[in-house]
């Protein structure tokens, strides 16, 4: 008996197997690398389309909110006083109030007698986002 079961141990899994082994790796061979590769390049495309499309409909959800209109409170200035500090001037109505935002804490500091004016002159926009959106056919009016 001990004889028996040490020739079963001593012969290879494929021997001990249902089915034939060249049964078992015909399908895959015939699959070939092609296909695996068509497979992998097709998942990737569905992947990236799928990132694209999600990536559009976050862009119409944000456009489709008010930009700016009908908001109570706005910034209207910020400075960094340091790397976690920061001063901000707000304006609530018709009021503006300079505030000072710590990691803690937001502390208003000062309601200022007189709306400070703001010059409307837009960003300059930086020389590699304004070439990356000439090549992307999409001028500067389209920004807003």
């Amino acid at each position: 008996m001990k004889k028996f079961l040490g020739m079963v141990l001593a012969l290879p899994a494929s021997v001990l197997a249902s089915e034939p082994v060249a049964q078992v790796v015909a399908p895959v061979a015939k699959s070939g690398i092609a296909g695996q590769l068509t497979q992998l390049v097709l998942g990737l495309l569905l992947v990236l389309g799928l990132i694209f499309l999600l990536a559009w409909l976050l862009r119409r959800v944000q456009q489709a909110g008010p930009a700016g209109k009908g908001q109570v409170i706005e910034l209207i200035g910020s400075r960094a006083l340091g790397p976690r500090d920061r001063l901000v001037l707000v304006q609530v109505g018709s009021e503006q109030i300079l505030l000072g935002l710590t990691p803690g804490s937001i502390t208003p500091l000062h309601v200022l007698k007189e709306p400070v004016q703001v010059p409307s002159t837009e960003q300059a926009t930086p020389e590699f986002a304004q070439r990356l959106m000439e090549l992307l056919g999409k001028d500067q009016k389209d920004k807003k």
